[in-house]
């Protein structure tokens, strides 16, 4: 197989997935606007408590047999590449949150609207711990390089 077969192949697949995943975002948006017309306290909550765990990512269970930490390794590399970042989680999560209209939910119990300002401010804090994360890198890289002693 040539470099350009793979190549288009490879465009392929990737066309393939990006449709399926455009497909998923369509109906778990669908379905969750449905929820917050039926149930806006219940499902203010609900999120709350799906954010507040940690969401599992199916590229978790990756395994190769060598590296017990196979995703984390993964995710470090595509993150430093750009690829997706906490940033790119920030706006997801922003996205979602807007078009479920959540910041302008009403009618909702004490715990309903602890919850909505929880998952309203959620982007916020993502993009922030990013920032810190290159904060402690850039540090992290400082601390690595050797100074030259220079007497004048």
């Amino acid at each position: 197989m040539t470099m350009g077969n793979r190549a288009a192949r490879g465009a392929k697949l990737c066309g393939v997935i990006a449709a399926d995943e455009k497909r998923h975002e369509t109906a778990y948006t669908r379905v969750v606007a449905r929820c917050f017309e039926a149930d806006p306290d219940g499902v203010a909550r609900a999120l709350a408590a799906v954010m507040r765990a940690r969401v599992i990512m199916p590229g978790e269970f990756m395994a190769d047999g060598r590296d017990e930490n196979l995703f984390g390794h993964f995710s470090a590399v595509a993150q430093r590449a750009g690829v997706y970042s906490a940033k790119d989680y920030g706006d997801m999560v922003e996205h979602f949150v807007r078009r479920w209209g959540v910041p302008e939910l009403e009618g909702l119990t004490g715990e309903g609207r602890r919850a909505q300002d929880y998952v309203c401010a959620l982007p916020r804090k993502i993009r922030r711990m990013e920032e810190l994360a290159y904060d402690r890198a850039a540090q992290k890289e400082a601390q690595s390089c050797t100074t030259i002693d220079v007497h004048l």
